[in-house]
């Protein structure tokens, strides 16, 4: 948790005056949100596009400047968390279940900045399943076809119903084993009928900021 904590508070450091600021989802970007609420409280001025409901719920409580996508042209800064991330910068994302806000958000980003702990680093990304958001209509079909190609596909459950995103889809978490191609896997599930996003996200990390009990490491991605 401290990892976390000093992840979060170190990307903070990144955000200055009157940045329009992406803000993520997931347990460690939690506390990059609390620091800028403090930053904000002290005369900080910033806009921010939030990836979730959760989001939005804490950026609200924080008295933080919400703006929606549909405002904004560009984001300067967006700050996230990941669930694994690979030497190549590629990562998986998804396990809060805000993969597509995530990623839309990203893709209008001039900086993209993953918080994460030390357990989040790899070698080969895999270990972690890999969500993949999809149309309710064809979730018996798709984990079919899934299966048919050799994954373990599993419908994401809250309590005794399917996992809604906030735009109302199902998740699909894949065991896939080690990913060789993380590029290949994504446009093969795109593909596919009824997949609206996957959870790989690929070269779209600029920076990411390993937090341990010692404090954080800001590593920077070569393009």
């Amino acid at each position: 948790m401290e990892g976390k904590r000093q992840a979060g508070i170190r990307a903070a450091g990144f955000v200055t005056d009157g940045m329009t600021v992406g803000l993520g989802t997931g347990s460690t970007v939690y506390h990059t949100i609390l620091k800028l609420g403090e930053m904000a409280k002290e005369g900080l001025k910033l806009r921010c596009v939030s990836t979730s409901e959760a989001t939005t719920n804490l950026a609200e409580s924080l008295n933080l400047t919400l703006v929606p996508m549909s405002e904004v042209e560009e984001i300067d800064i967006t700050i996230d968390g990941a669930d694994e991330v690979d030497r190549s910068f590629c990562g998986i994302k998804g396990g809060g279940g805000a993969l597509l806000y995530e990623k839309l958000v990203a893709d209008i980003s001039r900086r993209v900045i993953w918080v994460v702990d030390r357990s989040k680093l790899v070698d080969r990304l895999g270990a972690f399943p890999l969500p993949v958001e999809i149309v309710p209509f064809s979730h018996v079909q798709l984990m079919r076809k899934l299966r048919a190609m050799g994954f373990s596909p599993r419908l994401r459950m809250a309590g005794n119903c399917p996992f809604l995103t906030d735009e109302k889809n199902y998740i699909i978490d894949l065991k896939t084993g080690f990913i060789d191609d993380p590029e290949g896997l994504h446009r093969q599930l795109k593909l596919m009928p009824g997949v609206i996003e996957t959870g790989l996200f690929i070269a779209m990390a600029d920076t990411v900021v390993v937090g341990s009990e010692d404090g954080a490491e800001v590593l920077e991605s070569v393009k």
